[in-house]
Parts: C-alpha cells; structure tokens; sequence
C-alpha cells in the first residue's frame, strides 16, 4: 500500500526573532492538527535556527534581505513550482498571492485597538479565540547539549537564575550594572538563589557589554553562554532554569516560551504588543508609560536610554514576588529539567 502523500505548508516566518518565536505556536497548531504535514519555512538569518528541530521538515529557506527586494524575487523562483496546500505568511508579503495554494493565510494589518503579537498571529489561522501559545521543538540531540552546558560549571546544582542584559537598541537597555547589583542580592546569603547559579546570555556582539556580570561574582557562580550556543540551544537550556529576567528582546520570548516564570524589562516598547506570553510572567517599566517616553523620543530612535527611570529595588520586588508565587511549581524536584508545564493564556 503507498504511504498518504505529505501536506506541503510554506510558512514564511518573521526576520526578527521575538516575532518569529511569538508566532511558533502556529506551527505547532498545524503539526498537531496535520499529522501528514510537511513544512517549508522561510525565515531570516537570525530567526531561520529556531526551526531546524522541526519534525516533517522539508527545508529551511533562509531570505536574506537584498537591495530592490531582490529577495522576494529569489524566494519565488524556489517556491513558484510547487502546489501547496496551505501558505501562512506572516510577513503579509505578495508573493503568496500570486503562488499556487489550496488556501492562504496572509498577515494584513487590522483596525482597532492594539492586540498581542500572539493574539495578531492566531488571528491568521482564525484560532484567536483559543491562540496557540509560543513553543519550538527540540530534538534529543539539542537537548542532550543544553544538559551538557549547564554541567560544566563545578559548582554543581542549585536553581539558575538568567539574565539577559543586552537589546537591540540602546534606548530599551537596562544598564548591566542593575543587572549585575540585582543578580547579586536575588544570589547573597538569604536571597532565593543562595546555593544557585548566575547563567548570563546574548548574542556575540555583546560578550563585553555584560563584564560587568561577570565580575559581580565568583567564578564559579556563573555560566556565561554568551554568544557561545545557537538559539535552540539556549531555548533548551531556559528549559531548566528558575527565574529569567531581561529587556525586552528575543531572549525573552524564548524564556517564556521555554516555560520559564520571566521577567520582561520595558520602556520605549509596547508591553500591550510585547509583553512576554504566559501564566508565569510579568512586564514590568518605570513611573513612565510608553506614550510619556515618545514625547521626548517620538521616533524611539535616539541614542538614549530610556530605562533609567526603572529602580533596581523595583525590579528586585518584581524578581522575588515572581519567584514566590511560582515556588509551588517547582516544590517536587522533577528528573533531568525542572520547568513548569507551558501555559496557553496570557495574563
């Protein structure tokens, strides 16, 4: 008997990876639902890792962008020959209008009030009722390495506690030396993470601007990943730790994603669109809403941080109350990671 022919899906990813991950429950949905489905995905540079544990992968097509959108150009002579049986583009491009499909999904900006990234992406499979939650695979290859890079450090076990202290944009950075004083009280004798450890994370660019982290604390306290693991990697390794707190980035999405209770940093960013998705997470800012912030940067473009008015004292009620409330998920240890079950709701 011939094996069922697969379901071919092209689902064109955003480029930027907090989107990009606030949408994977997407491919999730359809993985669920389409047991036969065979996924095409179209991403950028950095977002393209985040689905290479795909399963019913066929490929990964990663868009660089080129001048004249020259890109579209290239990504419509891999696709055009092909008869798919569902296009989700969640980059609302033309290129999925004009390819064969049985049906489209196609992201277009809607009126109204402002929606969660998440909510704006299950709006496409009509699901908004019910929105997939963020989630990536990881094959047992991934996960095995993250167990790995967690395991050097010889100080042993204890509950890890990460920091993500780098953005894209000076203007939403919280400066690393609160991150640095705020890992040292959460970790100080009588703090939550007395007998923990300190995992500190970012891109390649930002291994010097988090020195001030690495000097708040013994050496062998801390784990520093970064720019030493790919995404998925990471998404494995925040699998097993107690508490994240960052700006709002990438790194954030991925933590709350993971299941990890997170604290998202704010400032010049919109918490209504970006707040990180889950039961066991907060958005927390300074005295000053977003539309106070654009007054004196209209453009959010300025070479400025906006994240000075936020107190270490603040973010460290915020750590300790988050911690505290989800100390109950974590009462029984659990075998090989200690993570609570991924919630579906935002809150």
């Amino acid at each position: 008997m011939a094996a069922p022919k697969g379901f071919p899906i092209l689902f064109i990813a955003s480029s930027r990876i907090g989107d990009a991950v606030l949408a994977s429950g997407l491919v999730k949905r359809l993985h669920d639902e389409i047991p036969n489905a065979r996924f095409t995905i179209v991403a950028g540079p950095l977002s393209a890792p985040l689905f290479a544990d795909l399963p019913n992968l066929a490929q990964i097509i990663v868009m660089e962008k080129t001048k004249g959108k020259g890109h579209w150009f290239k990504l419509w002579s891999r696709v055009r020959g092909r008869n798919w049986g569902l296009i989700v583009d969640r980059r609302g491009s033309s290129i999925a209008r004009f390819l064969r499909a049985k049906r489209r999904a196609i992201h277009r900006s809607q009126p109204g009030e402002p929606v969660h990234k998440v909510i704006e992406a299950a709006r496409l499979l009509k699901v908004a009722d019910d929105p997939p939650g963020p989630y990536l695979f990881t094959s047992p290859e991934t996960e095995a390495r993250a167990d790995a890079l967690l395991g050097r450090n010889p100080a042993g076990g204890g509950p890890i506690l990460a920091v993500a202290p780098a953005a894209n944009w000076v203007g939403k950075t919280w400066p690393v030396e609160r991150f640095a004083l705020l890992a040292v009280q959460l970790m100080q004798k009588g703090g939550p993470f007395e007998n923990g450890r300190l995992l500190i994370l970012g891109g390649p660019d930002d291994w010097r601007a988090s020195e001030p982290l690495r000097r708040s604390l013994p050496r062998e306290r801390w784990i520093d990943l970064t720019g030493q693991a790919d995404l998925l990697t990471v998404y494995a390794c925040l699998k097993r730790v107690r508490l994240f707190v960052g700006n709002d980035s990438g790194l954030m999405h991925l933590a709350a994603a993971a299941g990890v209770p997170t604290l998202g940093l704010f400032g010049p960013s919109d918490d209504r669109l970006y707040a990180p998705w889950g039961q066991h997470t907060k958005a927390l800012r300074g005295p000053r809403t977003l539309d106070q912030i654009q007054a004196i940067d209209p453009t959010l473009s300025q070479p400025v941080c906006h994240m000075l008015d936020l107190p270490v004292a603040k973010a460290l009620a915020a750590a300790k109350e988050l911690f505290e409330a989800t100390e109950p998920l974590y009462a029984v240890p659990r075998r090989g990671k200690a993570k609570p079950k991924a919630d579906k709701a935002a809150e």
